[in-house]
Order: C-alpha cells, then sequence, then structure tokens
C-alpha cells in the first residue's frame, strides 16, 4: 500500500482545533470549531457546531441575515419551521440548505426523545448576496450522491468526489463531503487551489496531510495549508469519519453580531433594527412564533 501522497504540493494541516463543548441556544450543547477565538472564521465560514441536544432543549425562534446555515443530522432528527410557513424534518443522514439572505426567522428543535446529534455550517454570503430572497435545499439521505472505493465511502453533499457531483447549488462556491474510511484505507481529495479548506473529525483517529504526521482524534478541526488536495491514511484498527468542506474566499471585510453577518457595522445596525421593527424581510417576525 502506498503511504506517499499523489499530489505534487499535499495540503499539510496547518492548525488544529479542539471543538470544547459550550451552552447554546435553550439549553443545547455544541463543540464550536470555526468560530471560537482561536479560528474566529476562515473564510467564507464563520461557524461549525457540532450539536447534542435531547429535549426539552433546542434552538428556539431566532433570526438570521447575511448567510447560509447548512444543517447535517449524524443522528436522530430536527423539526425546523419560519416565518414564511416553511416547516418539516431533517432526518439522520438528511442536510438542510438554508439561505438566510435578506431574513428568516426560525426554530430548530428535536423531533422526539433522546440524543438528536449533528453539524451546523455557517457559510458566509458575498456583499451581493446578502440582501436576496432567502431559500431552502434539503436533500434526503438516500437523494444524497454516494461513493464507494477501496474501503472508502464518501457522501457528497456539496462539490464532487470520485467523479460524482452533488446537485446542491452553492452561492458562494462550496465543497462538502462526508469520507468513511476502513481500516487500512487511504484517500487523495483534490481541492480547488485558491480554496480555503479544512476537516472536522466525527469519530476515530485519522492521519491527514502526510502519512507520517500526527495522528489526531474525534472533535478537533484541523486547518489545511495552500496545495492542490488532501490526503489521508487510517492506520487504526477502526472507522475514521471526518467531513472535508472548502469554499472559495469572499474576501470581504466580516462584521457579525450574534445571527448577523454583514460587511459593516452601519448594515449590521439596520440588520438589528430591520428585525427589532419588522421590515426589510423581517415583515413576518411581529405576529410569528413557533407552533
Amino acid at each position: 500500500m502506498s503511504m506517499a501522497s499523489i499530489f505534487n504540493r499535499p495540503r499539510l494541516v496547518v492548525k488544529k482545533v479542539l471543538a470544547r463543548a459550550q451552552n447554546e441556544g435553550d439549553g443545547a450543547v455544541v463543540r464550536r470549531s470555526i468560530g471560537r477565538p482561536e479560528l474566529q472564521n476562515l473564510d467564507p465560514f464563520l461557524m461549525l457546531d457540532e450539536f447534542n441536544v435531547s429535549p426539552p432543549a433546542g434552538f428556539p425562534d431566532h433570526p438570521h441575515r447575511g448567510f447560509e446555515t447548512v444543517t447535517y443530522m449524524l443522528q436522530g432528527a430536527f423539526n425546523h419551521q419560519d416565518f414564511a410557513g416553511h416547516k418539516g424534518t431533517i432526518k439522520t443522514g438528511d442536510v438542510q440548505w438554508m439561505t438566510a439572505g435578506r431574513g428568516i426567522v426560525h426554530s430548530e428543535m428535536p423531533a422526539g426523545p433522546g440524543t438528536h446529534k449533528g453539524l451546523q455550517l455557517w457559510i458566509n454570503l458575498s456583499s451581493k448576496d446578502k440582501m436576496i430572497e432567502p431559500r431552502y435545499q434539503e436533500l434526503q439521505y438516500e437523494n444524497i450522491p454516494k461513493a464507494e472505493k477501496d474501503g472508502v465511502l464518501v457522501t457528497i453533499l456539496a462539490g464532487e468526489s470520485m467523479g460524482i457531483k452533488s446537485q446542491v447549488f452553492t452561492r458562494t462556491p462550496t465543497m462538502y463531503l462526508d469520507f468513511t474510511l476502513k481500516s487500512g484505507s487511504e484517500h487523495h481529495q483534490p481541492i480547488p487551489e485558491p480554496w480555503n479548506a479544512f476537516i472536522y473529525i466525527v469519530e476515530g483517529v485519522g492521519a491527514f496531510g502526510s502519512s507520517d504526521s500526527t495522528t489526531t482524534p474525534a472533535h478537533h478541526c484541523l486547518v489545511l495549508g495552500p496545495g492542490e488536495g488532501l490526503s489521508v491514511w487510517n492506520k487504526s484498527s477502526k472507522p475514521l469519519r471526518f467531513v472535508l468542506i472548502g469554499g472559495q474566499p469572499i474576501n470581504e471585510p466580516v462584521v457579525q453580531y450574534g445571527p448577523f453577518v454583514m460587511n459593516t457595522k452601519t448594515e449590521i445596525m439596520q440588520a438589528y433594527q430591520d428585525y427589532q421593527l419588522g421590515k426589510n424581510g423581517f415583515e413576518r417576525s411581529r405576529q410569528w412564533c413557533s407552533k
């Protein structure tokens, strides 16, 4: 078995952040990696949370403006509803790609007893897209493309792997791949060169970047440096599961105030005011509360 990378310039790990548990929402616990002081953002990504929620905890009614939220369920299910009457349940393996644009108020609550786990990623929108109309893309597990080869299984939420493409439209060009590597397997995944990319390890331990790199266990976020792609090896006896996420940098100022992400402080004040007064995209927020 070859232990060398197939890339002339493999992407190496340049930063390692452990996602520590913190409280969020109403009694929910999240492990935040991107969005922590050590890794405030990684253009175009604003936040990554691994959430772990049991009722009655959850994320009751709250607003968003100026970016996208991607919710990927790893275990259990979540009910979501918003002030435009859009609602549904995302179950294990499903993904919801929500473009908040100019404004959404929604709730995300566990569907039934037990523990509900998943990943929520916040992707920034460029200034020209921040005030677009909200939209959703929802994919059920069985409709998300998958590929398998040599002990490597990949679920393609966005972008392309092993010659198979996702149908998800990413307004900010993005790849989002969920890999499971059996013991002893390796994979080499190209990543567009100008993009920023990172890994989040869900379970197991892996060697990333070079085969002799120190192995890293679950709940770590690994920021990748420049290069052509990621090489990964699973030298342990257990499966390794991680997500590889990459995106084209927007290269614009980021001003964030809680659930609002804009380019200037003035726009943030405007967003806050619009939400308080129920205008410019938040008209429906005054009468609405989730059921």
